[in-house]
């Protein structure tokens, strides 16, 4: 049936379903994955490294991260050639905004831009979905920091954390449990490196499979500013170090414990014989 349908994205299926938009997300659950983490003083971007061969250049130090403005950053999963696209856009909104209103431009208002955008690609005939979502972080002086997610179909919405990509749903749920009142970054990038570590498909996590950034605001000369960093290498891998430190150091106190357990069990049943 769906296939009298999915031909093209102006044709509704007799259950009220856009497959070509459908088939859109569908292309985004294979990506690399990407997650997002508001902290309270600031945002976190952490984004899987698919293509990660040895003789691609290092001129290009970000793959899956891109500045947009001054005060807003965003993190992609999908179709790269769709991405760069849509990131030039965004670029040029902003630059746009600026030019005229002399501020930077507020995060959501850059955000539901794209998505009128991304809608139009879904309603007119000859046209295809955008196979890309984005995470956007940023900031502005109504509403502080902020975290986005928008998705081909044009959609989008503010979050507190969450993730896009391959293994996006356990990386959710894992969110979920662990994500409580607004964290501080550093604790943000903990929980980051957890999540990913236990859902990326990689036996191994390091530097070179992941890139992440971080969006603050820093007082310099009286005046404040927003920073967008994106961790270098060694940071990751400290970051990752100290996650197996942590992890093993659990470990021994779980297995102690169980020793100690072992031992009670044991004088009991002597006792008791």
């Amino acid at each position: 049936m769906a296939r009298r349908y999915d031909t093209r994205t102006t044709i509704f299926s007799p259950e009220g379903r856009l497959y070509q938009v459908e088939y859109a997300m569908e292309a985004i659950g294979h990506a690399g994955t990407c997650l997002g983490i508001l902290a309270e003083d600031g945002v976190l971007l952490a984004a899987e490294r698919k293509n990660i061969n040895k003789l691609l250049d290092d001129v290009i130090f970000s793959e899956k991260i891109y500045k947009l403005d001054e005060n807003i950053a965003c993190s992609v999963a999908g179709i790269t050639s769709d991405a760069n696209v849509l990131t030039n856009y965004l670029r040029q909104a902003a630059q746009r905004y600026k030019q005229i209103y002399q501020e930077s431009i507020p995060c959501e208002q850059l955000v539901m831009q794209l998505c009128d955008v991304k809608q139009q690609y879904t309603q007119f005939g000859g046209l295809r979905p955008f196979g890309v979502s984005i995470l956007y972080m940023g900031w502005d002086p109504h509403y502080g920091f902020q975290l986005y997610q928008s998705d081909p179909s044009g959609n989008y919405g503010g979050w507190r954390a969450t993730c896009i990509g391959n293994n996006h749903q356990a990386a959710v749920s894992m969110l979920k449990q662990e994500y409580g009142e607004p964290p501080k970054l550093k604790e943000a990038l903990d929980l980051a490196v957890r999540v990913l570590y236990k859902t990326l498909d990689s036996t191994k996590l390091t530097s070179e499979k992941v890139e992440m950034a971080t969006l603050t605001r820093v007082e310099k000369d009286g005046k404040t500013r927003t920073v967008i960093r994106v961790l270098p290498a060694k940071e990751v891998d400290s970051l990752i170090a100290e996650y197996h430190k942590v992890e093993e150091a659990r470990k021994l106190e779980k297995a102690k414990q169980e020793k100690e357990r072992e031992a009670a069990e044991a004088a009991e049943a002597d006792k008791t014989s």
